[in-house]
C-alpha cells in the first residue's frame, strides 16, 4: 500500500516537472499532454487522473508560486491595516522587508511566474496580472479609507490609488523581464518601493469637495 502512494507521488511530481517545461516552451494553449505523459513515461490518462484536465495540471505547475505570492501578500496588508497611519513617518528602506518578500517567492519560483505572466493565455489564469491588480485595489483602498477617517476634510482617491496600483505591478514585471539576478533585481526594486510608498503616503487621498 504503501509502495502504491509513493509511486503515484512520484509520478505526480514527473507530470508537473514536464508540465513545467512544455508550458514554459509553448504556454497553455499550444503545450501538448501526450507529450508531457509521454516524457514523464505515463499515458494522457495519468493527468487525468492526477489533475483532471489541463487546467488542473497548469494549476499544479503553478499553484505553490501563487499561494506563497498571495500569502506575502495577506500578511503584509493585514500588518498594514493595523499600523497607525496618522502618526506613521516614512522613511527610506522602512519596506525593504516587504520588497524582500516578493522578490525572494519571485525569484524562487522564477519559472511559474514567467508561465503565470507569459504563458497563461487560455487558461484560467489568463487573468493572472488583472488578479493581483484587484487584490491590491482592494486592499489599498480599505487602508486609504481607514487613512481618510484621520484626516478632516478628505476622502479617498480611488482613481490614483488605480494607477499607483498600476505602477507597481509594471514595475515588478520589468524587474522579472530585465533583470535575472535575484540582488540586482532587490538594488533596483527596493528604492522603487520607497518612491511608491511616498506617493500612496502623498496622493491616496483627496480634497473632500
Amino acid at each position: 500500500m504503501s509502495e502504491k502512494i509513493t509511486d503515484n507521488k512520484e509520478s505526480r511530481e514527473k507530470l508537473v516537472e514536464c508540465a513545467k517545461r512544455e508550458f514554459l516552451e509553448k504556454g497553455f494553449t499550444k503545450a501538448s499532454l501526450r507529450k508531457i505523459s509521454s516524457e514523464a513515461g505515463l499515458t494522457t490518462g495519468a493527468v487525468y487522473f492526477f489533475f483532471g484536465d489541463k487546467n488542473g495540471l497548469f494549476e499544479g505547475v503553478v499553484g505553490e508560486a501563487l499561494a506563497r505570492l498571495n500569502a506575502v501578500l495577506e500578511n503584509h496588508f493585514a500588518r498594514d491595516i493595523e499600523a497607525d497611519l496618522l502618526t506613521y513617518e516614512h522613511h527610506s528602506g522602512d519596506h525593504d522587508d516587504f520588497s524582500e518578500e516578493l522578490v525572494n517567492v519571485i525569484y524562487d519560483h522564477y519559472d511559474e511566474m514567467t508561465i503565470l505572466l507569459d504563458r497563461s493565455a487560455g487558461s484560467k489564469y489568463e487573468r493572472f496580472v488583472d488578479g493581483i491588480i484587484d487584490k491590491l485595489d482592494s486592499s489599498y483602498i480599505a487602508l486609504a479609507e481607514k487613512y481618510a477617517a484621520c484626516v478632516p476634510n478628505k476622502r479617498v482617491n480611488r482613481k490614483m490609488l488605480h494607477w499607483l496600483t498600476h505602477v507597481q505591478i509594471n514595475a515588478f514585471i520589468h524587474m522579472m523581464q530585465h533583470e535575472k539576478n535575484r540582488d540586482s533585481a532587490l538594488h533596483f526594486i527596493k528604492p522603487v518601493m520607497d518612491l511608491l510608498i511616498k506617493a500612496w503616503m502623498e496622493y491616496s487621498l483627496e480634497d473632500d469637495m
